[in-house]
């Protein structure tokens, strides 16, 4: 990818994009000296520039370039693909103990499901940032009445509250178990409602399966019709 340097100006970690990133001087040194003496220059004043720094998501998934497969990499590069703001979520009944945000035979549907077979689509890479799980009633059990219903803190759902959260990308963990107790916002201001911020966002990559699911012990005074919603909050690589 050394003979790409156009369309990277806007990237901090440029370096991770181009395949330079963990080279030594001598390597460094060697790919510089093997362009013309004007992409040279070109590389050389964007792997010095810093440009202004960027926020939130986005700086995440920039720290992550160099985990990104080569084929994501190559399309950020070439600036087919680009970086976004999204939420990959998922609205799923409370049907049992045990519940799966994404499934193999989901289809993706406007107000209930952002992605098909629990994948992300080709050429589209997550760095999951932040996490919302609410939950809600609906009057009946139609998609418009699921669509429909208002989705809110978990505070008003104990048995949801003692419940556990987990998610996984073909089989490795991003989040183990953990208590449903983070998502409960209630008395923090400034944080979205049911809102967990990740110390140590993580990437979930193209075609991969995901896993979200949530453990509960109690499923004692719930209505029958309880619905989770739970989205992934992140930056995204989009055409």
């Amino acid at each position: 990818m050394l003979e790409i340097t156009d369309g990277i100006e806007e990237y901090n970690n440029v370096g991770a994009l181009l395949g330079l990133e963990g080279l030594d001087g001598e390597e460094l040194l060697g790919a510089l000296k093997s362009m013309n003496p004007v992409k040279r220059a070109r590389m050389i004043n964007k792997l010095a520039s810093t440009g202004a720094p960027s926020k939130g998501s986005r700086a995440e998934m920039e720290k992550h370039f160099g985990e990104l497969p080569e084929h994501i990499k190559q399309g950020l590069a070439k600036q087919e693909l680009r970086l976004a703001d999204t939420v990959i979520y998922g609205i799923k009944r409370v049907a049992s103990k045990t519940v799966k945000i994404f499934e193999t035979q989901d289809t993706k549907q406007i107000g209930t499901t952002s992605v098909s077979a629990a994948r992300l689509p080709k050429n589209q890479a997550l760095l999951v940032s932040g996490i919302y799980v609410l939950a809600g009633v609906p009057a009946g059990l139609t998609p418009d009445q699921i669509m429909s219903a208002t989705y809110g803190k978990i505070e008003d759902f104990p048995a949801i509250c003692t419940g556990e959260f987990s998610l996984k990308a073909n089989k490795k963990v991003i989040i183990p178990e953990t208590s449903m107790k983070v998502f409960k916002t209630a008395n923090f201001n400034g944080v979205p409602v049911g809102y967990y911020k990740l110390a140590n966002p993580r990437l979930i990559h193209d075609d991969i399966l995901i896993e979200t699911t949530i453990e509960l012990g109690s499923m004692a005074g719930l209505d029958a019709n309880t619905h989770l919603y739970v989205g992934l909050h992140g930056t995204i690589t989009t055409p």
